[in-house]
């Protein structure tokens, strides 16, 4: 969810690299979908407005609590974390093992906190 679908592709698409799939007006909004370049027939990500009554709490909530609303599968998390610091992508933790993989959260610009995972090696 998002509180602006128009503000959330621009840094999906500039920033994390995802392309837009589908981009259908529907009344105020749009059915806005994004896909991974190397995936463009898996998963879709849905840009949803976050105009219903309880997502904004929701959201807020989550958030103020560090929890992120979705997490990434990276390759290699250190070269993708300098990759998006240096396109200005503000981070809330910096890349820390976690058991068996390793972690950093951003904040998306949206609402959200985004969490980038790698699965370490010999783990």
């Amino acid at each position: 969810m998002v509180d602006s679908q128009e503000k959330a592709c621009q840094f999906y698409t500039e920033k994390l690299g995802f392309k837009i799939k589908h981009d259908v007006p529907v009344g105020d909004y749009r059915w806005l979908t994004l896909v991974s370049p190397e995936s463009p027939e898996g998963v879709e990500l849905l840009l949803e407005p976050d105009a219903h009554p309880a997502a904004q709490p929701f959201k807020a909530a989550i958030k103020a609590d560090l929890i992120p609303y979705t997490s990434f599968q990276v390759d290699d998390l250190d070269a993708e974390y300098e990759r998006l610091k240096n396109l200005g992508v503000r981070f809330t933790s910096e890349p820390m093992r976690a058991g068996k993989v390793k972690v950093a959260v951003f904040d998306d610009t949206c609402g959200n906190l985004i969490q980038l995972m790698q699965v370490c090696a010999g783990s």
